[in-house]
């Protein structure tokens, strides 16, 4: 499944793809959206968990610009809209997805981080929305990602600004879950993915379908969500031997 500009590994239930864009800090153009949604459309069938990162110290560092100055409005349009697709399908295709991050995570690369379920920075990250100083607009879904996790007033100014956040900063703003020593982000993703992977399949699949959605519901919608998801997942083979296993003072053994 590998492409020259996503190197794909698999090792048991975890997927690591790794952005292979050398000189280009990892710069999305169309061959590497095209690989990424690729993967996510049809992972292989025992992962269960992912993990993006980049090459060279760089996570993503956006949109290559060279590409996106020759296309016409309509073009545009269409791009923006396949973008949101591809993180549609990260968001919600089923796998959980972490980000091991470092260096750029600018414009595109923080919309595809946010589009991913963990995220984990290391000192040199730094997270910024730059479209404004380049005379564009965002069209990756930052608006309905970071905005979500930073507020729009707060995303209003990052981007008038062109204002940057380091890993710390980053942290305390919910842009990303770790902020970990130098070298350290993949070890933990690898970690985490081991743990996540362990879970029980449809416990994992109904938080990643469910939590976000739940949160554009009303109060008494998502309350409802929330009840049928719990209905759902207590009423599976996995549940029962989650029971059992406390009960015995044992790890579970899920499907």
């Amino acid at each position: 499944m590998s492409n020259p500009m996503l190197n794909i590994t698999v090792d048991g239930p975890v997927a690591t793809l790794t952005m292979n864009r050398p000189g280009k800090r990892n710069a999305m153009c169309e061959e590497l959206v095209g690989a990424i949604d690729a993967f996510f459309s049809a992972p292989p069938k025992d992962v269960k968990v992912a993990i993006l990162t980049g090459i060279e110290g760089h996570y993503c560092s956006g949109l290559d610009l060279s590409e996106h100055v020759h296309r016409s409005a309509e073009e545009n349009l269409y791009h923006s809209r396949h973008w949101h697709g591809v993180m549609d399908k990260i968001q919600f295709g089923g796998l959980a997805v972490i980000s091991a991050m470092y260096g750029a995570v600018i414009g595109g690369g923080l919309e595809l981080a946010a589009s991913t379920h963990v995220r984990i920075a290391e000192p040199s990250t730094i997270f910024q929305l730059p479209e404004g100083r380049r005379g564009i607009f965002v069209g990756g879904g930052a608006t309905a990602r970071v905005g979500r996790l930073l507020g729009a007033d707060r995303m209003t100014e990052m981007m008038l600004t062109g204002r940057k956040y380091n890993a710390e900063e980053g942290l305390a703003l919910g842009l990303t879950h770790y902020s970990v020593e130098e070298g350290a982000a993949m070890d933990l993703a690898q970690t985490l993915a081991g743990k996540i992977s362990r879970n029980a399949p449809l416990s994992n699949y109904l938080m990643i379908q469910s939590i976000p959605r739940i949160n554009d519901m009303s109060k008494d919608d998502g309350l409802f969500t929330e009840s049928l998801a719990a209905a759902l997942s207590q009423t599976t083979p996995d549940a029962e031997e989650g029971l059992k296993a406390f009960l015995e003072k044992r790890p579970p053994k899920f499907r």
